[in-house]
């Protein structure tokens, strides 16, 4: 059985840039590594052009690090630029395509959602324990589109796929 698996390839959080300090194989081309921020568990967003984008997966130990640190720190500046992509099985073609990603691999502009008072970016304290080499850490942020028009790609298959709205040009 083949499952879907997301990697995020870049990522900055206010002024703090994470480092692409993993290495995974390409779903598309098996025989290639990607240099990747973190793999992705899971990556949810209701389809609305201003409803958040939830990420959640694993991350480096200098990573966890950074991000922790962050959470610590009264953030000023909560602007997030980052590029992912999601892909799934392809049953007829018998092959892994991109099911979601930042159309055109373009990088997305958001900031961090509120979750009450406080920001939605949290990262354990502890190791995971599912992958125990290299260490990892669990991690999971929100973020709402900046004021500006940007656009994901969804796709269900290789053939079928639409691209939607996400964030709102203000004048």
């Amino acid at each position: 059985m083949q499952t879907p698996v997301g990697f995020l390839t870049a990522m900055t959080i206010g002024d703090v840039k994470m480092t692409a300090d993993q290495t995974c194989k390409d779903p598309l081309s098996p025989e290639d590594d990607l240099k990747v921020v973190a793999v992705l568990s899971g990556a949810l967003w209701e389809l609305g052009v201003t409803d958040t984008l939830h990420l959640s997966g694993q991350i480096s130990t200098s990573n966890q690090q950074s991000i922790k640190l962050l959470t610590y720190k009264d953030m000023t500046k909560v602007d997030v630029t980052f590029v992912f992509t999601v892909y799934d099985y392809d049953l007829a073609e018998k092959k892994y395509f991109k099911t979601m990603l930042s159309t055109d691999d373009a990088t997305l502009k958001g900031v961090l959602e509120k979750d009450g008072s406080d920001l939605n970016l949290n990262v354990a304290d502890d190791p995971s324990s599912e992958v125990q080499s290299p260490e990892n850490f669990a991690f999971r942020i929100g973020v709402k589109p900046q004021p500006s028009a940007q656009q994901l790609t969804i796709a269900t298959s290789f053939s079928q796929k639409v691209v939607k709205a996400w964030g709102l040009t203000v004048t």
